[in-house]
Protein backbone atom coordinates (compact mmCIF):
# COMPACT_ATOMS: atom_id res chain seq x y z
CA UNK A 1 0.00 0.00 0.00
CA UNK A 2 1.41 3.71 -0.99
CA UNK A 3 1.73 6.16 1.62
CA UNK A 4 0.03 9.22 2.12
CA UNK A 5 3.08 11.75 1.00
CA UNK A 6 3.56 8.93 -2.15
CA UNK A 7 0.07 9.98 -3.23
CA UNK A 8 0.27 14.08 -2.14
CA UNK A 9 3.64 13.82 -4.23
CA UNK A 10 2.00 12.62 -7.47
CA UNK A 11 -1.09 15.03 -7.29
CA UNK A 12 1.52 17.58 -6.81
CA UNK A 13 3.88 16.60 -9.80
CA UNK A 14 0.91 16.80 -11.63
CA UNK A 15 -0.16 20.40 -11.10
CA UNK A 16 3.03 21.43 -11.66
CA UNK A 17 3.15 19.64 -15.15
CA UNK A 18 -0.38 21.06 -16.09
CA UNK A 19 0.93 24.48 -14.57
CA UNK A 20 3.98 24.43 -17.34
CA UNK A 21 1.90 23.13 -19.77
CA UNK A 22 -0.50 26.37 -20.14
CA UNK A 23 -0.43 28.70 -23.09
CA UNK A 24 0.23 32.20 -22.71
CA UNK A 25 -3.39 32.72 -24.53
CA UNK A 26 -4.93 31.24 -20.95
CA UNK A 27 -7.09 34.57 -19.70
CA UNK A 28 -8.71 32.16 -16.59
CA UNK A 29 -7.76 29.09 -15.10
CA UNK A 30 -8.87 27.41 -11.72
CA UNK A 31 -9.47 23.82 -10.41
CA UNK A 32 -11.27 22.52 -7.19
CA UNK A 33 -9.99 19.34 -5.59
CA UNK A 34 -12.37 16.48 -4.11
CA UNK A 35 -10.73 14.10 -1.56
CA UNK A 36 -14.10 11.43 -1.63
CA UNK A 37 -15.88 12.05 -4.98
CA UNK A 38 -17.42 15.48 -6.79
CA UNK A 39 -20.64 16.24 -4.50
CA UNK A 40 -23.91 16.62 -5.49
CA UNK A 41 -25.72 19.01 -3.44
CA UNK A 42 -22.75 21.49 -4.55
CA UNK A 43 -21.46 23.52 -7.47
CA UNK A 44 -17.98 23.79 -7.97
CA UNK A 45 -17.89 27.64 -8.58
CA UNK A 46 -15.67 29.46 -10.51
CA UNK A 47 -15.34 33.44 -10.69
CA UNK A 48 -14.04 35.82 -12.95
CA UNK A 49 -13.24 39.36 -13.87
CA UNK A 50 -13.67 40.68 -17.23
CA UNK A 51 -12.74 43.76 -18.54
CA UNK A 52 -12.06 42.52 -22.41
CA UNK A 53 -15.34 42.92 -24.10
CA UNK A 54 -13.45 42.46 -28.16
CA UNK A 55 -11.34 39.55 -27.95
CA UNK A 56 -13.21 35.82 -28.34
CA UNK A 57 -12.16 32.78 -25.91
CA UNK A 58 -12.91 28.96 -25.78
CA UNK A 59 -14.59 27.71 -22.56
CA UNK A 60 -13.33 24.03 -21.07
CA UNK A 61 -13.99 22.20 -18.43
CA UNK A 62 -10.76 20.16 -16.74
CA UNK A 63 -11.96 16.56 -15.43
CA UNK A 64 -9.52 14.55 -13.54
CA UNK A 65 -10.80 10.79 -12.85
CA UNK A 66 -8.99 7.81 -11.10
CA UNK A 67 -9.91 4.55 -11.48
CA UNK A 68 -12.41 4.46 -9.07
CA UNK A 69 -14.93 6.09 -11.84
CA UNK A 70 -17.17 3.83 -12.76
CA UNK A 71 -19.11 5.29 -15.67
CA UNK A 72 -18.58 5.75 -19.64
CA UNK A 73 -20.45 9.34 -19.51
CA UNK A 74 -20.18 12.28 -17.42
CA UNK A 75 -23.82 14.61 -17.24
CA UNK A 76 -23.23 17.80 -15.89
CA UNK A 77 -25.38 21.10 -15.66
CA UNK A 78 -23.77 24.28 -16.45
CA UNK A 79 -24.53 27.98 -15.86
CA UNK A 80 -22.80 30.84 -16.92
CA UNK A 81 -24.10 34.15 -14.91
CA UNK A 82 -23.48 37.41 -16.54
CA UNK A 83 -22.65 40.82 -14.91
CA UNK A 84 -26.46 41.68 -15.26
CA UNK A 85 -27.99 39.10 -14.10
CA UNK A 86 -28.45 37.29 -17.30
CA UNK A 87 -27.89 33.25 -16.77
CA UNK A 88 -27.30 31.03 -19.28
CA UNK A 89 -28.47 27.25 -18.70
CA UNK A 90 -27.18 24.03 -20.73
CA UNK A 91 -27.00 20.07 -19.52
CA UNK A 92 -24.30 18.75 -20.80
CA UNK A 93 -22.92 14.59 -21.89
CA UNK A 94 -19.35 13.87 -21.89
CA UNK A 95 -17.54 10.45 -22.78
CA UNK A 96 -14.87 10.01 -20.33
CA UNK A 97 -13.99 5.97 -21.50
CA UNK A 98 -14.09 4.47 -24.59
CA UNK A 99 -16.63 1.16 -24.97
CA UNK A 100 -14.11 -0.87 -24.09
CA UNK A 101 -13.53 0.67 -20.81
CA UNK A 102 -10.35 2.50 -21.13
CA UNK A 103 -10.38 6.18 -20.25
CA UNK A 104 -10.38 8.68 -22.74
CA UNK A 105 -7.50 11.61 -21.49
CA UNK A 106 -4.27 12.51 -21.01
CA UNK A 107 -1.98 11.19 -17.96
CA UNK A 108 -0.48 8.34 -16.67
CA UNK A 109 -1.33 5.38 -14.20
CA UNK A 110 -4.91 5.54 -12.77
CA UNK A 111 -5.51 8.94 -12.98
CA UNK A 112 -6.62 10.56 -16.93
CA UNK A 113 -7.17 14.47 -17.08
CA UNK A 114 -9.77 15.33 -19.85
CA UNK A 115 -10.26 18.63 -21.38
CA UNK A 116 -13.51 19.53 -22.05
CA UNK A 117 -15.36 21.51 -24.26
CA UNK A 118 -17.74 24.03 -22.96
CA UNK A 119 -18.33 26.95 -25.22
CA UNK A 120 -16.40 28.13 -28.51
CA UNK A 121 -15.90 31.08 -29.52
CA UNK A 122 -17.42 33.66 -26.74
CA UNK A 123 -17.24 37.21 -26.63
CA UNK A 124 -17.87 38.31 -23.15
CA UNK A 125 -20.48 41.46 -24.10
CA UNK A 126 -20.09 42.79 -20.46
CA UNK A 127 -17.39 44.22 -18.26
CA UNK A 128 -17.79 43.05 -14.71
CA UNK A 129 -17.92 40.23 -12.77
CA UNK A 130 -18.91 36.14 -14.24
CA UNK A 131 -19.79 33.13 -12.53
CA UNK A 132 -19.80 30.13 -14.03
CA UNK A 133 -21.34 26.97 -11.79
CA UNK A 134 -20.66 23.17 -13.10
CA UNK A 135 -22.85 20.61 -10.51
CA UNK A 136 -22.68 16.99 -11.41
CA UNK A 137 -26.01 15.12 -12.36
CA UNK A 138 -25.10 11.48 -12.11
CA UNK A 139 -27.40 8.62 -11.57
CA UNK A 140 -26.87 5.21 -11.12
CA UNK A 141 -28.72 3.01 -13.56
CA UNK A 142 -32.61 2.42 -12.97
CA UNK A 143 -32.34 5.28 -10.40
CA UNK A 144 -34.25 8.20 -9.62
CA UNK A 145 -32.27 9.85 -7.01
CA UNK A 146 -28.64 11.40 -8.08
CA UNK A 147 -25.42 10.47 -6.82
CA UNK A 148 -24.63 12.31 -3.36
CA UNK A 149 -20.92 11.88 -4.33
CA UNK A 150 -19.35 11.26 -7.53
CA UNK A 151 -16.40 8.82 -6.88
CA UNK A 152 -13.49 8.62 -9.05
CA UNK A 153 -13.62 12.63 -9.69
CA UNK A 154 -10.95 14.06 -8.32
CA UNK A 155 -10.45 17.33 -9.68
CA UNK A 156 -13.05 19.77 -11.54
CA UNK A 157 -11.79 22.86 -13.23
CA UNK A 158 -11.76 25.44 -15.84
CA UNK A 159 -10.10 27.06 -18.50
CA UNK A 160 -10.94 30.11 -20.29
CA UNK A 161 -8.34 30.92 -23.49
CA UNK A 162 -8.20 33.06 -26.44
CA UNK A 163 -9.92 31.83 -29.29
CA UNK A 164 -7.31 30.40 -32.08
CA UNK A 165 -8.52 31.31 -35.41
CA UNK A 166 -8.75 28.27 -37.99
CA UNK A 167 -6.84 29.03 -41.13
Amino acid sequence: MRSNSFYFASILMIVFALNACQSNDTFYTEVTSYQEGWPHHEPTEFEFDVTDTINRYDLFFKIRNDQNYKYRNLFVIADINFPNGKVIVDTLEYEMAYPNGEFIGEGFGNIKSSKLWYKQNVRFTEIGDYKINIKQVMRAFGEVEGLKKLKGITDVGISIEKHKQEK
